[in-house]
């Protein structure tokens, strides 16, 4: 990411102008670029598209809509590369299906010119700005944005007018089984409720349990901490040896660390070495997310 040809541009910019809604007049007068009509099979949807499933009342809502008042916001797309054609769909793909479904065969648009990059943020933002995805698939957007094109979550807190810990605690979704995430994905679990997996042992088995007894988040949080209790007290103990003993240096060290970062702090420095561990505990995903916070500011 750092050795970038050019500096990333700024996230977001012109998609007010390109988001809005489009009036035909004052987009011509303005910028000469005129809405036309297409039939909507030579529309195909964007391949990178985010958003997977589409709920079918509101497409239903949105079909009945346009059967009454037709679609007052073009679509936006680009010609498709290597045809003369088929057009993809930048924004504008529920608009799409709707029409389809209210039996509408041709469809305005405003046509284009963006590289795939484009296509991919674009159709990244406008799902996460303007649609209701569901947490898993909010999550990889953000996902997708940080790793194809170098966005931070501060960056991405700041464009999309989310929380930088709204945008960490979902991105930590990504790392629960696919089992559970298909239960997020399918509104058996909340993102609340998944957010209390990420730390548990056996995510799969409480995610089931959960949606059985019809857990409330809060009563999901009890059950992670008492199975994460149970599992601790099966531990055997361990005591410490004369060689573990900490020193007074030691000691204040980590009085002054736990200090700064308002979290316990354990060093564990192998005697004889100059190598050990540093072990910071937090005590919610809020710390946890402060705690990077810190780290991340000193790249």
């Amino acid at each position: 990411m750092a050795d970038r040809k050019e500096p990333r541009r700024g996230l977001g910019r012109g998609l007010s102008a390109l988001m809005s809604d489009i009036e035909p007049t004052q987009e011509t007068a303005a910028s000469g670029r005129t809405t036309r009509t297409l039939p909507v099979e030579q529309l195909v949807p964007n391949p990178d598209q985010p958003r997977r499933q589409f709920n079918a009342d509101a497409l239903e809502d949105l079909a009945n809509s346009i059967r009454s008042k037709g679609i007052i916001q073009p679509l936006i797309v680009r010609q498709k590369p290597g045809s003369d054609t088929t057009f993809e769909i930048v924004a504008g793909e529920r608009r799409w299906r709707a029409a389809q479904a209210a039996g509408v065969h041709d469809v305005p648009v405003v046509v284009r010119e963006f590289s795939d990059e484009d296509v991919l943020e674009i159709a990244i933002i406008e799902n996460v700005q303007r649609a209701d995805l569901n947490p898993i698939e909010e999550a990889a957007g953000y996902d997708q944005l940080m790793s194809r094109f170098g966005h931070t979550q501060e960056k991405l807190a700041n464009a999309l007018g989310k929380s930088r810990s709204h945008i960490a605690n979902l991105l930590r979704l990504l790392n629960l089984p696919e089992e559970v995430q298909s239960l997020v994905k399918e509104g058996h679990l909340s993102s609340g409720h998944a957010r209390s997996l990420v730390t548990a042992g056996d995510p799969i088995a409480l995610a089931k349990d959960i949606v059985r007894r019809g857990l409330s988040v809060r009563e999901t949080e009890k059950l992670v901490k008492s199975e994460e209790t149970h599992h601790a007290s099966d531990k055997p103990t361990k005591t410490k040896t004369s060689s573990e003993t900490k020193d007074a240096d030691t000691k204040a060290l980590e009085a002054d660390l736990s200090a700064a970062l308002a979290m316990k702090v354990s060093i564990n420095h192998q005697a004889g070495t100059e190598t050990g561990s540093v072990t910071v505990t937090y005590d919610s995903l809020e710390d946890l997310d402060a705690l990077c916070g810190i780290l991340s500011s000193g790249r």
